[in-house]
């Protein structure tokens, strides 16, 4: 299911007896193992295709940083993102203090499409230096297209909002390259209030994903509101979908 193919096929593919599995079907399976990058590299190999380029993204979330989002279930609201910003992980208190944004359609999976083109963000994080803010992800998209020069989804990304957001074309055009590890942020929620939180980025180097821990600032009361966010937030998650690990489809 994960891999959206027939059992038949798959036990073909298993048993040496069907035809050459295609690359797209490759990535399929790989992603529904959560294989490694050395593994789904194999796996290609096996089957008489080269790897993908070590830039272009797993599709689903990195097995080491899962692990420290498992391990935040309950006491930090935490996501996962891969370069482009694409969120393939979050734990149910990030859930109830962004929204869903793992396995959502299109482009409304990307953290950066809501921060540049979604109002709801803009009141979400009114309190914020959003100019700075702004700049810094668009920098740091920058950095991420330079690694990936071939690849589709960044070309496509840049231009759906260099089209529809003035404000990430003109700070796109300021060519700026940078890495985000460490912001402060303010967030206004509907629920519980005003959150002052640290946010600090844990980068793993094979996969460049980034874990994203949102920290309440001590001495602010956030710690006190984001606990009470966890009592009031999830409640409000259907059980089925309160935990999202970003398995992707193809």
């Amino acid at each position: 299911m994960l891999a959206n193919m027939s059992t038949d096929y798959y036990e073909r593919i298993e048993q040496g007896r069907g035809p050459q599995p295609s690359p797209a079907m490759l990535g399929a399976i790989a992603r529904a193992l959560r294989l490694t990058l050395p593994e789904r590299d194999h796996v290609y190999v096996l089957a008489g295709h080269p790897a993908p380029e070590s830039n272009v993204s797993l599709g689903y979330a990195d097995p080491g940083l899962m692990t420290v989002l498992d391990a935040l279930a309950t006491s930090v609201p935490a996501l996962i993102a891969d370069d482009l910003q694409n969120v393939v992980g979050q734990n149910p208190l990030n859930v109830a203090l962004l929204g869903q944004l793992v396995g959502q359609p299109g482009f409304t999976s990307n953290f950066l499409w809501h921060w540049f083109r979604n109002p709801d963000y803009a009141v979400l994080y009114g309190p914020n230096d959003r100019e700075q803010l702004g700049r810094n992800y668009a920098a740091e998209l920058r950095g991420a297209a330079a690694r990936r020069p071939d690849d589709p989804a960044v070309g496509a990304l840049v231009d759906e909002l260099r089209t529809n957001s003035a404000d990430f074309a003109r700070m796109w055009d300021l060519n700026e390259v940078a890495t985000v590890t460490k912001t402060r942020k303010f967030l206004q929620h509907p629920l519980v209030g005003l959150l002052d939180c640290e946010c600090d980025v844990v980068i793993s180097p094979p996969s460049q994903q980034r874990l994203v821990l949102f920290r309440g600032t001590p001495g602010t009361g956030t710690g006190e509101r984001l606990a009470m966010l966890q009592v009031l937030g999830t409640q409000q998650l259907e059980p089925d979908h309160a935990y999202q690990h970003g398995e992707s489809l193809e």
